[in-house]
């Protein structure tokens, strides 16, 4: 991983017309978190989303113009919208970007496929590459009843070649971690100095002072782990649950998604003395303390950066994490946190057995080391690659 870059950037002489392409709004999540900081370096720009449903983001996104594609109009398109994936590269190419200097895209899906104007800057933040059809086909569709996984695969064949074809449309990658650069080599084939590291935006001030605050009611400071998550297969929170109660832990996973029926039959049928509280829902003004009081949190799965983690060591609590994927550019073992090597209970169960989680972690470092990840080091970060990248390119198109 890159060292952090300063906080002090390059002032960006703003291209006269600029195109931020996201692949869509449903939630304010991290690539959303993302996309705000670059609406703010560029407020004139416009937007372009397969897919907004209002009220879903903030509003420095909300508050430009924003222009969808014919996926908006699909029936109960809010909520069916991923059932129409063989659709999305038509629809992003169907946007209208002859006009700009710079496409800008915030893609983990397709958006980084929009086609730019001759002459202009295209330039993508990549969250991952489509990870339902590269390494991730079989948490998301394995599951499926086999004539039907047969048709999602021959689809999801058109797609790897879709995305490995669009991929020269592209100027210059700006990964969010590693590993995300590693598969933007592999996959696409893009040499490596095309290819730049910028880690995601972490909100870290509003955690840092939580702990002066009463821990949640019935869970005592240090006396449960914690997850936080979307409740979906490949974030692996079946191995926390499962690992918990084995190892006599409370644990408390905050979180909601398709996975949370079985994610609680499992925790009724897991023998073992521990427990798990599926808080669901929890609000940004008590998530804080929730990390602040925890013993330790607990990230179990494969991601391609992971936020969280960070949000747990801004509150000054150590991770358990998994050795692989972006957790290898964010936990520090010993610093901020402890690995465990294989995705099986018993590892994971022998490192929440770890005495370094119950003593000897220095807050005030912890909290230096996540605001190296900070917002604005995300913005300087942005600001410098794109100067140079459109110094590079020959400024504006004449």
């Amino acid at each position: 991983m890159t060292d952090p870059v300063p906080a002090k950037a390059p002032s960006l002489p703003e291209p006269r017309r600029v195109a931020l392409v996201h692949d869509w709004l449903t939630g304010m999540r991290g690539g959303e978190k993302c996309l705000e900081v670059l609406a703010e370096i560029f407020p004139g720009a416009d937007l372009f989303t397969l897919l907004h449903v209002p009220g879903s983001v903030g509003g420095a996104i909300t508050e430009r113009h924003i222009r969808t594609s014919f996926i908006q109009n699909l029936p109960a398109a809010p909520r069916l919208y991923r059932w129409a994936l063989p659709l999305f590269p038509r629809a992003v190419e169907s946007f209208d970007l002859g006009n700009y200097d710079l496409v800008l895209s915030s893609s983990h899906c397709v958006a980084k496929g929009a086609v730019p104007g001759a002459g202009a800057l295209s330039v993508c933040y990549c969250h991952t590459p489509m990870r339902y059809v590269w390494d991730r086909f079989d948490d998301y569709f394995g599951h499926k009843p086999w004539p039907l996984r047969q048709i999602i695969g021959w689809q999801a064949a058109h797609l790897r070649a879709w995305d490995r074809r669009t991929a020269s449309r592209v100027h210059l990658w700006l990964a969010n971690a590693t590993v995300v650069a590693r598969r933007i080599r592999d996959y696409y084939g893009v040499p490596a100095d095309r290819v730049h590291i910028i880690p995601p935006p972490v909100d870290t001030t509003r955690f840092a002072d939580a702990y002066r605050q009463p821990a949640p009611e019935g869970f005592p400071t240090g006396s449960y782990d914690l997850v936080v998550s979307a409740l979906v297969a490949y974030k692996r929170i079946d191995l926390a649950v499962t690992s918990a109660i084995r190892a006599g832990r409370t644990l408390v996973v905050v979180g909601t998604g398709p996975e949370g029926p079985r994610l609680e039959a499992l925790a009724r049928d897991t023998r073992g003395s521990g427990r798990v509280h599926f808080a669901r829902t929890v609000s940004d003004e008590a998530l804080p303390v929730w990390y602040a009081h925890c013993r330790s949190f607990v990230f179990p799965g494969l991601e391609d950066f992971g936020i969280t983690p960070l949000e747990a060591t801004a509150a000054g609590r150590p991770v358990v994490a998994f050795r692989a994927g972006g957790a290898l550019d964010t936990i520090r073992e010993g610093l901020n946190g402890v690995f465990f090597d294989d995705q099986h209970p018993e590892a994971l169960v022998a490192a929440l057995a770890d005495p370094r989680l119950d003593h000897g972690w220095d807050r005030s470092e912890m909290i230096a080391h996540a605001e190296t990840f900070g917002r604005e080091r995300y913005r300087a970060g942005m600001i410098r690659e794109l100067a140079t990248a459109w110094a590079d390119h020959g400024g504006a198109r004449r």
